[in-house]
């Protein structure tokens, strides 16, 4: 069959779609990234005194010390949080590298050229000799690895199982992998990911832009390769998976449905794994961010500072939150004890 016959058109509605949908995925995780982290660092680098003073002494019916002492524990919290998340990921991380290091170690790695229908297809795609590896009872059919010169690794007995197309298909996929460092960017999203464990959304967005560096790489193999490639999918399809979690190559096996049908010029599903529920806890943790970050950004009142502005009974904070601020009041704020200005 003639090499232009192998080429169907992949719908443009669907390619629109698809980069919407990247565009979505990659503003979502640059906002949650944005907006989880900004409150955080915000007091120690900007001035609160500008915008928020201490003489604020009422945010409609809240008293502004009230909530500051309310909410400086929750501020707290995340800081924790954050400093959790970052050994938690430096923990993650070390132990993924040291488990992959260890699992290529114990590979039987070959040069390319030792065999020859292998030899044959890297040269058809323009791979380099000495960036494709042979190896012997490797379980993932095919994989790309390392951070800033990728390696593609092809198991031993795939250039015997698929034909020179699907071949030269598998190895077109993986070199866009590795042209794109995918290892290096998805270990990034993942160590991301890490760090703000506790907002699940972001590991979501993690996997659905993993989802999407497969797709790419499969349109770069399309371009001349769109059949053999769909195929050499469905006959790989039952594979067990390899090292993973500093590699990507033919592991996504959730994705099967909508890489073949969009190699073979059919629509296909884009849609968001990110459920519901994730965005609503999502939204609910931002929400509680920002607005202890906000309120701790205004200032206690100084050391000596006095007023009369409340009207209320009971020394505990959340019984001042809510008060009738008459200035008209000669009864003092309780929570107009001395304090050192912009305690956080």
């Amino acid at each position: 069959m003639p090499r232009s016959a192998s080429v169907p058109s992949i719908q443009a509605p669907l390619v629109d779609r698809e980069q919407r949908h990247r565009r979505l995925l990659l503003l979502g995780l640059t906002a949650l990234l944005v907006l989880s982290v900004s409150p955080i660092f915000g007091h120690h680098v900007l001035g609160a005194s500008a915008w928020l003073p201490a003489s604020l002494e009422h945010l409609g019916p809240f008293c502004m010390v009230a909530l500051h002492h309310l909410l400086a524990p929750v501020h707290g919290g995340f800081h924790l949080l954050l400093q959790a998340g970052v050994l938690f990921a430096l923990i993650e991380r070390t132990r993924a590298v040291w488990r992959h290091t260890r699992t290529m170690r114990s590979l039987s790695v070959m040069a390319c050229g030792t065999d020859a229908r292998l030899a044959a297809a890297a040269h058809a795609v323009g791979c380099a000799p000495d960036r494709v590896h042979l190896v012997d009872g490797l379980l993932s059919p095919a994989f790309t690895s390392g951070w800033f010169t990728p390696h593609i690794y092809v198991s031993r007995a795939l250039p015997s199982q698929l034909c020179r197309d699907e071949l030269e298909a598998v190895l077109a996929h993986e070199q866009a992998h590795a042209r794109r460092r995918d290892p290096l960017r998805q270990f990034a999203w993942r160590t991301l990911a890490g760090v703000l464990f506790w907002l699940p959304a972001i590991r979501r967005l993690a996997e659905e832009l993993a989802d999407e560096a497969e797709i790419r790489a499969d349109d770069v193999a399309a371009r001349e390769r769109a059949l053999p490639l769909a195929s050499a999918i469905l006959r790989m399809a039952g594979a067990d998976v390899g090292p993973v979690g500093l590699s990507v190559g033919f592991q996504r096996r959730d994705l099967l449905e909508r890489r073949v049908r969009r190699l073979a010029g059919e629509d296909a599903v884009v849609g968001f794994q990110v459920s519901r529920r994730t965005l609503v806890s999502a939204a609910l943790i931002l929400v509680a961010v920002w607005t202890s970050g906000v309120i701790v950004l205004h200032p206690l009142p100084a050391a000596g500072h006095a007023t009369q502005h409340c009207t209320h009974t009971g020394a505990w904070q959340l019984s001042h939150l809510f008060c009738n601020h008459s200035r008209a009041s000669k009864a003092p704020c309780e929570h107009s004890t001395p304090h050192r200005s912009g305690e956080a």
